[in-house]
């Protein structure tokens, strides 16, 4: 089928693709080992809190396999802080290309998340090998596992499309993103569990919406860490932010042109 035959819907898939497909090319074309470098940073910062938390302290924290628990979350806040983090940079690094094209200007953004989740998904098999290693039992809630990348796929692309038309007009932005992100990380339970905080934080906990999206990764190897109510909150709170980025890219779409 032509390209002026197709339907809205398949022109804005096929243009995704096209992009992402772009993106990934040049991010790894010119490296010799492109899927190693794109588990590296993960490993590197699971292999020192596994280190700290297990041979330089007594561990108090997790679960056991730790590294394994360590990297079902981890792997998802690297696909969820990438993202965002290159969201805040979506319409000034490629102006020119943005000014020029019809396409929708949403995919500038959805292509970011989708190639940070390609990603992710690429580095399963990491996780996979440390769980056969440590002898991390799957069980029958990895069934969910689908139903977490669909949540954080809308909190992810909700977070960018809010972010990356404010940061035209607040250059500060990205640099109050960055430390958000990097508070977020600690408050998020990537290297505890929420049962490892204090019982009267358990309920505000919750409403992390990343809480209960790690639940979900975690619940294929501990079913013990899924939380139903934090999941529904992480749900809702996605859906909110889904629909709350929608509607800031709309109004400050036409505004955004004439600024870059």
């Amino acid at each position: 089928m032509r390209p002026e035959q197709r339907t809205p819907l398949a022109r804005y898939r096929h243009s995704l693709w096209l992009l992402t497909g772009r993106d990934l090319r040049v991010r790894y074309s010119t490296s010799v080992l492109g899927y190693f470098w794109s588990i590296l940073d993960p490993l590197v910062m699971a292999g020192i809190y596994w280190f700290v938390f297990t041979q330089v302290f007594d561990k108090n924290v997790g679960t056991d396999p730790y590294i394994v628990f360590l990297l079902a979350a981890l792997l998802p806040w690297m696909w969820f802080n990438g993202a965002v983090s290159d969201c805040t940079r979506a319409f000034l690094r490629e102006a020119k290309l943005i000014r020029s094209t019809r396409i929708p200007r949403t995919i500038w953004v959805n292509r970011l998340v989708l190639s940070k989740g390609i990603e992710f998904l690429a580095s399963i098999p990491v996780l996979a090998l440390f769980a056969v290693l440590y002898g991390a039992e799957l069980n029958a809630d990895a069934l969910f596992f689908p139903l977490a990348i669909l949540i954080q796929a809308a909190l992810t692309a909700g977070v960018g499309l809010l972010v990356a038309p404010l940061v035209v007009f607040f250059r500060d932005l990205e640099r109050a993103v960055k430390l958000i992100l990097r508070f977020l990380f600690y408050a998020s339970p990537i290297i505890y569990s929420t049962t490892d905080l204090p019982p009267e934080l358990h309920f505000w906990a919750a409403f992390n919406p990343l809480n209960g999206i790690f639940s979900l990764y975690r619940a294929a190897f501990f079913p013990e860490q899924l939380d139903w109510f934090a999941v529904a909150i992480s749900a809702g709170l996605s859906l909110l932010f889904l629909a709350l980025g929608l509607l800031v890219f709309r109004r400050t779409e036409r505004a955004v042109l004439k600024e870059i």
